[in-house]
């Protein structure tokens, strides 16, 4: 085990940090961005109404994506797994 395996899999680990996070903070930013121009049209500067929106928001993704997010998740751990003798030689 060297040091660019090493930076190669750190690598591999920040893209799946990426893939995965990535709808959950689409799905936060879209509401926020909505719920941001509603208060700038309406005037209304509730702080609370910021928040729950987003958490709602973030709550549905996990339940769209959560299915595909796990699996993405099991295949890479099993990959590293896998090849676990490898990185060990």
């Amino acid at each position: 085990m060297n040091a660019s395996f090493i930076v190669g899999l750190g690598a591999q680990v920040m893209w799946l940090v990426v893939k995965l996070v990535g709808p959950l903070l689409g799905f936060g930013l879209a509401v926020g961005l909505l719920v941001a121009v509603f208060q700038a049209t309406t005037q209304i500067q509730e702080q609370s109404l910021a928040y729950i929106p987003k958490i709602a928001a973030v709550m549905v993704a996990l339940l769209i994506f959560g299915p595909w997010m796990l699996t993405t998740m099991v295949d890479f751990t099993q990959s590293i797994l896998g090849h676990l003798m490898q990185y060990v030689q």
